[in-house]
């Protein structure tokens, strides 16, 4: 009886081998979509600072009458202008809670433009490529006016 306990104790190679099989399956029928979701979630993201970076110029704007100069960017959102136009309301603190103009999911600077050829101010994120224009997940800008 002894000698068939031990025998039954580990998994043979074949288990092992079907074991491993169906994780591969598993990593090949999975691994894309989880692979895929990140694009999304990143686009989603870009989509969402957008807005934020949009309340904070319209925040600036009621204070000071105006939106930041392109030269003087989205950085003054967080410290006040000493070129262009000076505002004279600036609030203190700035108008980015965290002190910092974000950058895009994919490490880049938005591109700010006032005023912009879409209206007051164009604000955007060059995607996934870091170059103007494209189409697709892989290469499509993100455009504060064309947000869906």
């Amino acid at each position: 009886m002894e000698k068939t306990l031990r025998n039954n104790a580990g998994f043979t190679l074949i288990e092992i081998m079907v074991v491993i099989v169906i994780l591969g399956m598993l990593a090949v029928l999975v691994g894309p979509r989880i692979i895929g979701q990140t694009d999304d979630a990143k686009i989603a993201d870009a989509k969402v600072q957008i807005k934020n970076l949009e309340t904070a110029l319209k925040l600036y704007k009621l204070d000071n009458g105006s939106y930041p100069t392109t030269e003087q960017g989205l950085q003054a959102l967080v410290v006040q202008p000493t070129t262009g136009v000076i505002p004279k309301n600036y609030r203190e603190g700035g108008y980015l809670e965290n002190k910092a103009v974000p950058k895009d999911p994919w490490g880049n600077d938005y591109v700010y433009l006032c005023p912009g050829e879409h209206g007051d101010y164009d604000l955007s994120s060059l995607g996934p490529d870091g170059v103007r224009g494209g189409e697709g997940k892989k290469a499509a800008d993100i455009e504060s006016w064309n947000l869906r």
